[in-house]
């Protein structure tokens, strides 16, 4: 390039002789980066396609790659000494004191900060063995691998359960049911039929015991999650989970139970000493915020039956804050009484009156929200959406697995199309999963946790095996929680920062689908 005497560039008239070599340079870049292009595009689109269709995508051998093999860094873990065998990182006894004992807030979840934190595996008990097989542990276990004679020598009377040589034995007593959980169980269908019908599902059980009840209902098509602390009955929880029936570490105190609200067909309490009338009554009204509108609430033991055995004036004041809480009594006889959750707005529509208790929730309080948030002295009304996920009007079990739910239009993205697409892309997952692992499907597997589900996928696909799944949705991701109990299912939300509640090796099979914790260990 040369300038003329006015200063402008122009182009000079000599010939370059490195000009054509640039030239052809540039052509050919070009060319190889359109190739380049066209390959990538390809191979894009392709991967899309499976992932959207699952269609089988052609994974090139070792010897057709130049890829190098994933490098896994190793790392090692001392074992924790013999006292933490039972270790609950959230819910240790070691750390009680450290919280008051107003309305028993020290057995809720208070998780270790990162310097407390225990780096290192946890032993199992001497003399543990593989556990016993479902369904024949639904009546047995290893002593061994549940080693407490506490709960043993002041229940044994009840018939909570009989140590037998090297095995614990559960007749299915309780304290208020010592003939046994089955007919504690029929003489509660008569008061309740929809329990035979597939009209009731799901069902929580608070102050579990030793999960007699829960095992029983599963039998009758009725998936309960057993419910208790860590207390002085030790390992209420344990148990329930070494006999292969659902179960979390929980207790209703000061902050809601994990669950979404409307979701539990039926809640039941059998002498479960907690003190429904105290303090508000926001124990009641917890058990509200999660039992579905038009499910039932279940109490057996006091103040129930009082003409015999208690004070008329305690019976009266629940049946009172029962019914200011839109509840109606359903039925009764014996010890056993039986309330509904009203699903109609006749009654929830009074709660806005200001000389009224227990008021209407503002809607500045989300309903779901049941990660860390604190109780609240108010009643949590179903909102308009909810009209088509009352007990009457959701479809019976099991039609109501594959139905997508109401609520579903709730969650970013969702919608019926989104779910049939996850159903059958879990018949697929499925098939190749009992390939990898054979063991699913038989006895082998029975305790299985999904830990970062989104619909129940996994759980719906394998409904027929002899398993149970506990769906687990992050509390930081979009809450699908509510979709997975409309379905029928059963879960909990989760900060995977922390431990789970429940007891070391409780779980046969754990399912992680994008997602890596330590925890999976434990």
């Amino acid at each position: 390039m040369k300038h003329h005497k006015d200063g402008k560039p122009g182009y000079s008239s000599d010939k370059n002789p490195r000009l054509g070599t640039v030239i052809i340079t540039c052509i050919v870049l070009c060319g190889l980066s359109f190739y380049l292009g066209g390959i990538f595009c390809s191979e894009k689109n392709t991967i899309e396609e499976a992932e959207t269709n699952e269609v089988k995508v052609s994974i090139p051998s070792p010897k057709e790659t130049s890829v190098a093999p994933l490098q896994v860094k190793s790392s090692s873990f001392s074992e924790c000494s013999a006292d933490y065998q039972d270790y609950t990182p959230c819910t240790d006894p070691r750390r009680w004191k450290k919280y008051g004992v107003h309305r028993l807030t020290f057995m809720e979840r208070h998780c270790p900060p990162a310097f407390e934190r225990k780096e290192c595996l946890v032993p199992p008990p001497d003399g543990y063995k593989s556990p016993i097989k479902w369904p024949k542990s639904r009546d047995e276990c290893w002593y061994r691998n549940v080693p407490y004679d506490w709960i043993n020598k002041q229940k044994s009377n009840q018939h909570w359960l009989i140590k037998e040589g090297e095995k614990f034995l559960f007749p299915g007593g309780g304290t208020m049911f010592p003939n046994g959980v089955g007919e504690y169980v029929d003489h509660m269908v008569e008061l309740i039929p929809e329990m035979k019908d597939g009209t009731i599902r799901t069902a929580i059980d608070t102050g579990c015991g030793v999960a007699s009840w829960g095992g029983d209902l599963l039998d009758r098509g009725i998936l309960t999650l057993s419910l208790a602390p860590r207390d002085n009955h030790e390992a209420q929880v344990q148990f329930a989970l070494e006999r292969g029936i659902p179960a979390i570490l929980g207790i209703i105190s000061t902050q809601r139970l994990p669950f979404p609200s409307n979701s539990f067909d039926m809640a039941h309490c059998s002498r479960c000493l907690i003190p429904w009338t105290e303090f508000g009554g926001v124990y009641l009204l917890e058990v509200h915020r999660i039992l579905r509108p038009g499910g039932f609430w279940v109490l057996s033991g006091p103040p129930v039956n009082y003409e015999n055995r208690y004070q008329k004036s305690d019976y009266e004041k629940l049946q009172d804050l029962l019914t200011s809480m839109c509840f109606k009594l359903y039925n009764k006889k014996g010890d056993i009484a039986v309330w509904q959750k009203d699903s109609d707005d006749t009654c929830y529509k009074k709660l806005v009156n200001p000389d009224v208790y227990p008021p209407k929730c503002d809607d500045s309080i989300e309903p779901d929200s049941a990660w860390y948030t604190p109780l609240r002295p108010c009643v949590v009304a179903p909102g308009p959406k909810i009209k088509k996920s009352v007990l009457e009007s959701i479809p019976k079990w099991p039609e109501r697995l594959q139905v997508a739910s109401e609520r579903i239009s709730d969650v970013h993205g969702g919608n019926a199309n989104a779910f049939k697409h996850d159903i059958g892309k879990w018949k697929v997952r499925a098939k190749h999963y009992k390939k990898l692992l054979p063991a699913i499907g038989t006895d082998k597997i029975r305790n299985v946790m999904d830990m970062n589900t989104v619909y129940g996928g996994f759980a719906a696909a394998f409904i027929d095996s002899p398993l149970w799944v506990m769906n687990v949705v992050s509390s930081y991701a979009p809450n699908t929680l509510p979709v997975i109990y409309d379905r029928g299912l059963i879960g909990t939300y989760q900060d995977w920062c922390e431990a789970f509640s429940t007891y070391p090796r409780t779980y046969d099979l754990l399912h992680v689908d994008g997602l890596f914790t330590a925890e999976s260990h434990r």
